[in-house]
């Protein structure tokens, strides 16, 4: 279900009452009655809804691909293997085997770098562009004629590239160097309109080259920033003087930029998704990394909870080791997720990350084999609660279902 942005604009109808021409003749040396004007009450036009729009009005990339009639069931792909001609041969013979019919490929990938040339005069697209999916066009062309569904994946707020090259975007410690998680991974900051408009034009370049949805990932701040954030230095823009502390601060500027993100793309038509953390459905928000999952799931098409069991610390849900439990660790958080999305006044369509890969660093006892019994499992789960829309995630794009 699409959240609807709902354009009325009213013109009034204006009547004129004149003197008949005998009136005119009879009192001609009277002092004319005065033109009276009355105002209907209603509207007079009312703009249709914008997704209700026919066709013609949003911009037409040429590629034409359905939304699947039994749902989204997609897996992820990087750019690296949608660039590879061999691989993605392989990887479309592969969705020929299953009834899985969509692949979510980075677009703006997780170091920062744009993965294809786009026709865009936005300077940070050009400045960081790689160029690793030479054939885009083609790409999407090939997906049309199998009928896959595109997804283009934008990592939107982690971005080491950028946060390199323009610390003043960035978290800085006091001597001016950027903020790195012990991985070494920078973000940029979401208080800044610029990064917005960063991540939205790669969006619209996805669209207009024929992707079908724009997946936002990384929404967010860098997680534990509620701990160390004071003591690093970044510009809070216009969110700097607002009557709230730094944490709701945090929340306001994400689910500002989910909002903007899916005002900007409406004249593609495109769906919007945003990957969320699962355990921010379980708590009131997240305010350390500024997810608020309710505000964030008001404001897009698709909502797409990362809700891998590995993910989940011990005893979560009341389970020991999550990982050994893929069917009840699904199961017991879509109890919680769908009366959430239930009592929003405008529901997005729930589609899952779901794990596809094995867990190892988690440690002996803590961690199991997984292969397609487990992904089935949590495939079943979320079909025992009438979901039927998931993705399947393995970072080296090799999966069991």
């Amino acid at each position: 279900m699409k959240k609807l942005l709902k354009l009325t604009t009213a013109f009034a109808l204006l009547t004129f009452t004149l003197p008949s021409m005998n009136e005119v003749k009879a009192s001609e040396t009277e002092e004319q009655a005065p033109t009276s004007l009355s105002l209907r009450e209603n509207s007079f036009l009312t703009a249709p809804e914008m997704n209700n729009l026919p066709q013609k009005f949003y911009y037409d990339s040429g590629i034409s691909i359905s939304y699947p009639e039994d749902g989204v069931k997609g897996i992820y792909l990087t750019a690296n293997s949608a660039g590879n001609p061999d691989k993605m041969d392989e990887m479309i013979t592969y969705l020929d085997s299953n009834d899985l019919n969509a692949m979510v490929i980075d677009i703006k990938d997780d170091h920062g770098y744009v993965t294809a040339e786009f026709d865009t005069e936005d300077d940070h697209m050009i400045s960081n562009t790689i160029n690793t999916i030479e054939d885009i066009k083609g790409l999407l062309k090939k997906f049309e004629e199998k009928q896959i569904y595109p997804i283009a994946r934008i990592v939107a707020f982690k971005d080491t590239l950028l946060a390199e090259k323009q610390p003043e975007m960035s978290f800085r410690h006091g001597d001016g160097t950027v903020w790195t998680a012990g991985n070494g991974e920078a973000f940029i900051n979401p208080f800044l309109k610029e990064t917005w408009d960063y991540a939205v034009n790669v969006g619209i370049e996805a669209a207009k080259v024929g992707f079908k949805e724009i997946q936002f990932d990384y929404v967010r701040f860098p997680e534990g920033f509620e701990v160390w954030g004071d003591e690093l230095s970044y510009d809070m823009g216009e969110y700097a003087n607002l009557d709230m502390d730094d944490t709701q601060k945090r929340v306001q500027a994400v689910s500002d930029f989910v909002a903007y993100a899916h005002e900007k793309l409406l004249p593609y038509g495109v769906d919007v998704s945003v990957d969320i953390f699962g355990y921010a459905a379980t708590v009131p928000e997240a305010p350390g990394i500024g997810q608020n999952f309710g505000n964030i799931a008001s404001n897009v098409d698709v909502i797409s909870s990362m809700i891998y069991p590995s993910h989940w610390g011990v005893s979560y849900f009341g389970i020991d080791t999550p990982d050994l439990y893929p069917y009840e660790v699904v199961d017991e958080y879509m109890k919680v997720e769908l009366p959430l999305l239930e009592s929003l006044e405008s529901t997005p369509i729930t589609r899952p990350w779901l794990q596809d890969f094995t867990a190892s660093y988690l440690g002996a006892g803590y961690y199991k084999e997984y292969g397609n019994a487990e992904v089935m499992a949590q495939v079943q789960a979320l079909k025992d609660h009438d979901v039927h829309e998931f993705l399947l995630w393995n970072a080296g794009n090799e999966y069991t279902y």
